[in-house]
């Protein structure tokens, strides 16, 4: 389309462990924002993976466990997982898993995932004017090795009056 600006894609990967404790890692954006100077992000998709350090499924701890692991992504720093009405967020989801024996396979008989924010692909774009983002999760004790939650936000970079990106970079803090 003509007078379109190029989207671009920003991945992160974060080690969310197994140990039932928040973790978070800054995702920085200031090369693309700069609410001074009218430059402002708008994201138009986020895709999450929940995965073990090289990528492949998560293996079950033991027999008959069930597990969970949350992500968010928040344009504010957290010190746990928020619900999604505060402010800050961006994208949230979860991946839940079962299984009820481990003789045959260490995987997940069933699991399921869910968007706590959906849709995860903005219509008009979800603008954000800070100047990192902050991805966090957690994951629980029934997974038998670290999770590892990676996203991939598809991108583009905005012009906006510099009243209005400073607004909205300080109704997102």
């Amino acid at each position: 389309m003509i007078g379109m600006a190029e989207s671009f894609f920003i991945r992160q990967t974060l080690n969310i462990g197994n140990t039932n404790t928040f973790t978070e890692r800054a995702v920085d954006l200031g090369s693309y924002v700069d609410a001074l100077n009218q430059s402002i992000l708008k994201v138009h998709r986020v895709d999450v993976a929940f995965t073990d350090s090289t990528g492949r499924s998560l293996s079950m701890a033991a027999a008959d466990t069930a597990a969970v692991a949350q992500f968010q992504l928040t344009t504010q720093t957290q010190s746990d997982i928020v619900l999604p009405s505060d402010r800050s967020m961006v994208a949230a989801g979860k991946i839940e898993a079962y299984t009820p024996s481990i003789a045959t396979s260490p995987l997940a008989a069933s699991s399921t995932n869910s968007f706590d924010i959906a849709p995860q692909q903005y219509t008009n774009g979800y603008l954000v004017a800070t100047e990192s983002l902050y991805l966090g999760g957690v994951a629980n004790t029934g997974f038998a090795g670290n999770v590892y939650v990676s996203i991939v936000i598809e991108a583009t970079v905005e012009k906006m009056s510099q009243s209005k990106a400073m607004a909205l970079a300080l109704s997102q803090q």
